[in-house]
């Protein structure tokens, strides 16, 4: 009897550079995950609908950020628990910290490595 393949971890990138957007994005596919693409907060919200398994997130984006975006996830139910990596070019010792009280499982910053990144994916949605 085949076993079922295992259900593919939906993972939404929000990002307002549309190349690292893409470049991540295809790096997901690349290692077989499902992958949303927003520009910002706001796009990103309406997508959570979609249950994704991850969030990757740029903090500094247009309508609203990768913080807020994290703050409005965190108030949902059946949300709360769903993962949350921020990518961002905020760097201070503060930014860090806020991100990691919003829930962030990894706060990585750019430039970054795309390997780095996708170990931390590959970590995260597989952690219990």
């Amino acid at each position: 009897m085949a076993q079922q393949p295992p259900t593919k971890k939906r993972i939404l990138v929000v990002d307002d550079d549309q190349a690292i957007r893409n470049m991540v994005g295809k790096a997901l596919q690349a290692k077989g995950y499902e992958v949303m693409l927003a520009k910002d907060g706001l796009e990103a919200s309406e997508m959570l609908g979609q249950k994704p398994d991850l969030l990757i997130c740029d903090v500094m984006m247009p309508n609203f950020d990768g913080f807020t975006l994290a703050k409005l996830v965190k108030a949902h139910a059946e949300l709360r628990t769903m993962p949350i990596i921020f990518l961002t070019a905020k760097t201070q010792p503060k930014d860090l910290a806020t991100g990691i009280s919003l829930g962030a499982r990894h706060y990585v910053t750019k430039p970054f490595s795309i390997v780095d990144l996708l170990d931390k994916v590959e970590k995260t949605v597989k952690a219990p």
